[in-house]
Parts: C-alpha cells; structure tokens; sequence
C-alpha cells in the first residue's frame, strides 16, 4: 500500500521535472536541427567544391585506386554524413559571429581561371540555390568573388574564407538580422536569428585555387516542430493521460476519503450517525486517518451516552433527597406550630439524613470527577505487597477475613499507592457489605501487565445486575446509605493509568480482577 508522502512527492517532482524536460527537450532538439544542417551545408560545399575542381581551367583528372581508399564505415549506410563529415557547431558553446560583413573592392581583378570555373558550374549553382535555398559564392585564390552580383568584390578578411583558403574548411554561426523575432522567440529558439557559414578549398592539382562559400539558416525549431507535429502531438496526449491518471489515483486516494471525512465530521457535529465508507483505493495515513476518526466517533458515542444516562441518574439520585427536604420544610412552615417536639425532632431528621445523603453524593461526584479526569504519574510505582499488609490489617476482624498471596517477584505498578490503595479498599469494602465473611487476594504477571485477582465467599453478584454493576449510581444497598459511586470510581482509577477493572465468572462469590501495567 503507497504512502501518502511518497505519491505527493511523485506527483511534485514530476511537475517540477516537466519544464526541464520540455526546455532540455528542445534545446536538444534544436540542437539537432542546427548540427543537421551543419552537415547539410558541409556537404553540399564539398560537392560544389570537387564538382568546381573537375571544371577547372588545366585541371588534371585524379587517378583513385578503389582498392587503396579507406573502407567506408557500416554506419554510413544508415547516415550519410557519419563517415566523411564531422559537425563542430554547438549552440551551448560555439560563439555566434557578428552578422557577415559586406563585400569590399578588390585589390585586383578576379581570377580568369576562376571566372571561367564558375561559367562553366553556374548551372549547377543555380539548382543547388534552388533547391537548397542557400547562398553559394565561389572565391579564387585571393578571396575575390567570381558569381553572383558582386563578382571582382572580396571576402578574404573573413576568417572561415581565410581558414578554407589556408587549405581547410570551417563552418561558423553569424547573426542574422532579417530574422530576428524577438527575445522570448530567441530564448525558445535561439537558431532563428543565427545563419550558418562554411567555407571549403577548391583543391586543383594539389593546389588551393579557389574556395567555396556556402551560408544557409539552420532549419528552424518551429519548422522542424511542424515537420514533426505528430510525433509531438503523441507526446503531449501521453504526458496528459499521465496526469489526468495521475489525478484521477490522487482523487481516489485522497479527496474522496477526505471528502468522506468532512462528510462525516459534519454529522458527527449535528448528532448523526456517523460511518465511513471505506476507499477503494486506501493509502496507509488515509486508512489509519479513518480508523482514528472511527475510534474517537465510537468514543463520543459512548460519552455521550455515559453523560446522558449519568445526567438521568444524577437527576434521580438529588431528586428523593430533595424533595425530602422541601417536604420537610413544607410542613415544617404550614404545622409547625401545632407540632410537638418529637414530631419536629423526626422531621429535622429525616431531613439532615437527606442532607447527609447530599453531602455523600456530592463527594462521591467530585471522586469521580478527579479519577474520571486524572492521569497517572509516568514515574508511579505501587507496591502491591505494602499496599496489601495495610488493607488486610485495617479491615480483617472475627467476621471478615482478608488473606493475600504475592507471588514471587512481582513487580512494582505503575500507579501511586494511594491510588492502588483505594481501589482495593473499595472491592474489600464492598466484599464485607454484600455479606461475605472471607476475601482471598492472588496476583499474576504476564507480560507489560500484572493482575490482582479479589475472591469472596458472599453470595455473588445477580446475573441481571452483573451488567449494570460498573454503573455509576447503581447500589443495592441505598437504604444502608450506598451511592453506587465506589465502583465507577474504582474503575476510572484503573483505566486512567492504563489497566482495567472486570468482574469475573466465579463458582462462588464475587470475583473482581484489576489490571495494571507494570512499572517501566
């Protein structure tokens, strides 16, 4: 089962990648397309080149043995330009050149070699042009144009014509400012605004006599996007398939369980019924997010049932003594007078018993209150042994007999020994009132938690009152003066350090078992 932090943060890095990816990606691109037409023009300059040196004026044809040439590589046969022509241009580091110079006047006429060179190739010129959409000029040996509208003018101060009239040939990338488009056009795409350059030698009869000069734009990232809409087109629909399911699993993992939530929450406030439907599709914090807000919604269920039918039995409980003493003190104002004094003595009395009545209620609620409300000391250790020696010494006589047995090496609790003595002296005190005459303690430890195990030999608990026994109020003994107060208080003591108090099935007699977690 996925974790919630590891789906969000999934689903952020791969937002935050998109960009990136989308920019790398067409940086790339670009790149490619630049390169591409690198090679392009690189090889058109070198046909141009060998087809001007066969036109040559007293150019000698070159003898090539087949059996000497240098193998062609196989990666030729699926990329034309892998085996003779190796791209230099990189729009991340080649420098980009001022815009190409204009021509100047030559220092001499051009070349009549030359000149008769680039009569005889013009036509192919001509279609390259065409086809190509280049610019193609053929230089003679000094650099001086001999095509084009500005034959006799000269471009030898150019380095890539320098460098090609040395013997070599060099490509270089110049700005180009009829096709300028702006900045945010030139940060997608910086070829739009860039031309490329390449120079190569004429080579005649091992001699430099001239020198080609070839510029063309770089096929444009829009272009070439264009080319390839398709392919761009099934990118983009897989990448919004992909957050659309990545959305649709986040929805289905979150939103509707936290809409579910809030759902819930709401008619937990208005007093509704309150359940959750479990997702399909479940995420450990949702899952445990749910089982916690069902716990606490059980929780509030039972409080407020335990303050609803506390408040009822509150109610009951004040109301006798209550109207007790109103109807004492109703006759008391309308017959006083006529009373005699034994009969205004009973009625005082009866009255202070109600009253006394009050007075024990009212403890016994703030008892419970502090022991319903209260948290044990994580430092608490009680000793059950001191605890025990006490309680039986204080409360065994000829007609109640308390015994205990430790066994060995029990363990100290994680309670406060008033606490603990407290509880037990409400199960012994309450073993002596329902009649027994004898009140076994035994222990066990198991574990985290230890046990304490209280058996009399009085007449047990009903079966019809051993559910209701834990519930405040609930006293068979009220007219000996019981509140039904000394068990619920017991319990909140042991449940407010972590243990527990039960009645168990006993052969004979009442057997309560109290539960507390041993001390770390």
């Amino acid at each position: 089962m996925p974790r919630l932090r590891w789906l969000l943060v999934s689903v952020l890095l791969f937002a935050a990648a998109l960009p990136g990816i989308a920019a790398l990606g067409l940086r790339v691109y670009e790149n490619a397309l630049v390169r591409r037409t690198e090679a392009e023009v690189s090889a058109q300059a070198a046909a141009l080149a060998a087809s001007t040196a066969l036109v040559w004026p007293g150019a000698q044809p070159a003898q090539v043995d087949e059996a000497e040439a240098p193998p062609v590589p196989e990666m030729s046969r699926l990329d034309p330009y892998a085996a003779a022509i190796t791209t230099g241009i990189d729009l991340r580091s080649t420098p980009i050149l001022p815009e190409r110079p204009p021509a100047l006047p030559a220092r001499a006429p051009p070349d009549p070699a030359a000149l008769a060179a680039a009569q005889r190739i013009a036509p192919a010129l001509a279609e390259t042009k065409a086809a190509t959409l280049a610019s193609i000029v053929l230089l003679d040996r000094d650099g001086v144009m001999v095509n084009g509208r500005q034959t006799g003018w000269s471009l030898g101060r150019l380095p890539e014509v320098r460098a090609a009239l040395a013997g070599g040939s060099q490509t270089v990338m110049r700005l180009n400012s009829s096709y300028q488009r702006g900045w945010l056009l030139h940060w997608l795409s910086p070829a739009t605004d860039i031309r490329l350059h390449h120079a190569r030698a004429i080579t005649v009869n091992g001699q430099v006599v001239g020198a080609v000069l070839v510029s063309r734009s770089p096929s444009a990232l829009f272009r070439g996007m264009w080319e390839d809409w398709g392919k761009i087109a099934v990118g983009a629909g897989v990448i919004f398939v992909l957050l659309l399911a990545i959305a649709a699993v986040l929805a289905r993992a979150i939103v509707v369980p936290v809409e579910r939530l809030s759902d819930a929450t709401r008619a937990l406030a208005q007093g509704r019924s309150a359940r959750l439907r479990a997702p399909t599709l479940e995420v450990r914090e949702i899952r445990s997010l749910n089982a916690d807000f069902a716990l606490m919604a059980e929780a509030i269920n039972r409080r407020s049932r335990y303050l609803r039918d506390f408040a009822a039995s509150l109610s009951h409980e004040f109301k006798t003594p209550l109207a007790g003493i109103r109807g004492g003190l109703e006759l008391l104002q309308d017959h006083g007078e006529g009373m005699s004094k034994a009969e205004r003595a009973r009625f005082l009395s009866n009255m202070e018993g109600d009253a006394d009545r009050l007075s024990r209620l009212v403890s016994r609620l703030m008892e419970l209150a502090q022991a319903d409300m209260a948290r044990g000391d994580s430092e608490a250790r009680g000793n059950v042994a001191a605890v025990l020696a006490r309680l039986a010494d204080a409360h065994s006589s000829p007609q109640f007999a308390v015994t205990y047995t430790i066994e060995p090496d029990y363990p100290l609790l994680a309670i406060e020994e008033e606490a603990l003595e407290t509880v037990l002296a409400t199960l012994i005190e309450n073993a002596r009132q329902a009649g027994a005459s004898a009140l076994a303690v035994t222990t066990g430890h198991r574990g985290r938690f230890a046990g304490i195990a209280l058996n009399d030999n009085g007449p047990g608990v009903p079966e019809a009152d051993r559910v209701r026994v834990f519930d405040p109020f609930f006293t068979s003994k009220r007219e000996t003066g019981g509140t039904g107060l000394g068990l619920p208080i017991a319990r909140a003591l042991a449940e407010s350090r972590g243990g527990s108090l039960e009645l168990e099935e006993s052969p004979r007699g009442a057997c309560f078992v109290l539960t507390l977690p041993v001390a770390g």
